[in-house]
């Protein structure tokens, strides 16, 4: 379990305008939370959808909000204009480095391929011991229920070491996210030793 304060989270979001009304609700809360948490929300700057739910949420409870964004994201008026700072880099690679680094933990919001690519990573760079804080998947309307039954059939058919599946924790709500953050137990240093099966 954490004892260190939570400063800075990266929280991975959609910006589908389509998606159910029940996933942008969702993070407008989530960044509620953490604005009134004083947790420095880090995100990928988008102005729509979830994206943009959850810097609403978290700029009207009085949070500070870093949007990461590609100048070409940037060029196609995507961004949000109203963030604590927005920082333009070259490339999607340089955006999801970005946002993870110097973070005290990953929340993943439903989303798409962006999301989930952005999510994988996160958990691919905590198996090979290059990132060890909390990774959390907010299961709104349950919609993580078959990326982590995937995940679990990874382990069964030993892709992957059970002792991955503490990579990451679940929660049904915003309301659970930072105290699944500061409940996650320390992720083992030695995680190479076991990245490979």
């Amino acid at each position: 379990m954490t004892m260190e304060p939570i400063q800075r989270v990266c929280v991975y979001a959609a910006s589908s305008r389509s998606a159910d009304a029940g996933y942008r609700k969702a993070a407008r809360l989530l960044g509620e939370i953490l604005g009134r948490a004083k947790v420095t929300v880090v995100y990928g700057g988008g102005s729509s959808g979830s994206m943009g739910a959850l810097a609403e949420g978290a700029l009207g409870a009085g949070g500070r909000v870093i949007g990461i964004m590609p100048h070409f994201m940037n060029d196609l008026e995507w961004a949000h204009r109203n963030l604590t700072e927005l920082e333009l880099v070259d490339d999607m690679h340089q955006r999801k480095r970005r946002m993870i680094e110097g973070v005290d933990a990953v929340v993943a919001l439903p989303g798409g391929c962006g999301t989930l690519e952005e999510l994988f990573e996160a958990i691919t760079l905590k198996r090979l011991g290059l990132f060890f804080k909390p990774i959390v998947l907010v299961n709104t309307r349950g919609f993580f229920d078959d990326c982590v039954r995937l995940l679990e059939r990874c382990v069964e058919e030993r892709f992957m070491d059970r002792r991955h599946l503490r990579m990451w924790t679940v929660v049904a709500r915003p309301e659970h996210v930072l105290p699944a953050i500061r409940s996650t137990e320390p992720w083992d240093p030695d995680a190479r030793g076991f990245a490979a099966l």
